[in-house]
């Protein structure tokens, strides 16, 4: 029981290496019951409309990575790191006022929300109260006492990871090819979660127009697969 509390006390300060690359996988396994296989982001309507194709896939998940939402959720969950209070709702509040359509802000609501109630299920002295998906990260990795960088890091790789996913079943993809462009991608995840992270909140900002849009235009699919 002591050994329990004693290492409950370290990772409310400052987690190991091990500690935390052990935590954050669990936090962005598949198996972690966030519900992301059900939302895609806009790519479902994207593909649908022919938007994208199965040669240009790749390509616009490295916009959603590099200039839309991976982006901009790796400066929210920045923010809420070390957050409380008033300065916390704010962040939060400008995660949603963030959101370009109906879908999207329910994508990341009721995935920080799921993902907020596992976490204080599993440590209830660490509660997170239910927020946008990157701010409940964020702030559960400041009680966690984990890394910003590579939080931000392994946040962006399990966000893209997540939407190959959503390609390997929607375009279809082959699984090793599937694998082989989440490798490619992962190695610009430590990259832009640097810059996010050193941008702040102050550059916040994306460029995403084609996703935004096909976000908004999901909902008015004759027949849809995913949630977003």
């Amino acid at each position: 029981m002591d050994t329990i509390m004693a290492m409950g006390t370290r990772m409310t300060t400052e987690a190991t290496a091990t500690e935390a690359v052990l935590r954050l996988a669990q936090w962005f396994s598949p198996g972690f019951p966030v519900g992301a296989f059900a939302w895609s982001h806009g790519l479902e309507a994207a593909l649908v409309e022919g938007r994208v194709t199965r040669e240009t896939v790749e390509d616009w998940l490295e916009g959603v990575l590099e200039d839309g939402a991976g982006r901009a959720d790796a400066a929210l969950l920045a923010a809420a790191h070390g957050a409380e209070g008033e300065a916390l709702a704010e962040v939060d509040a400008l995660a949603r006022a963030l959101a370009p359509s109906a879908e999207r802000l329910a994508e990341t609501v009721e995935q920080g929300t799921a993902f907020a109630r596992t976490v204080t299920a599993l440590w209830p002295e660490r509660a997170v109260e239910a927020m946008a998906y990157p701010v409940a990260v964020g702030r559960a990795a400041g009680l966690h006492g984990l890394p910003l960088e590579l939080t931000a890091t392994m946040y962006l790789q399990a966000v893209i990871g997540n939407l190959v996913a959503v390609a390997t079943r929607a375009v279809p993809l082959g699984q090793t090819e599937a694998q082989a462009m989440l490798a490619r991608l992962t190695e610009r995840c430590a990259a832009v979660a640097r810059e996010a992270i050193a941008g702040g909140l102050d550059g916040l900002g994306t460029a995403s127009f084609a996703g935004d849009v096909a976000a908004m235009r999901h909902e008015a699919l004759y027949s849809r697969v995913f949630r977003s």
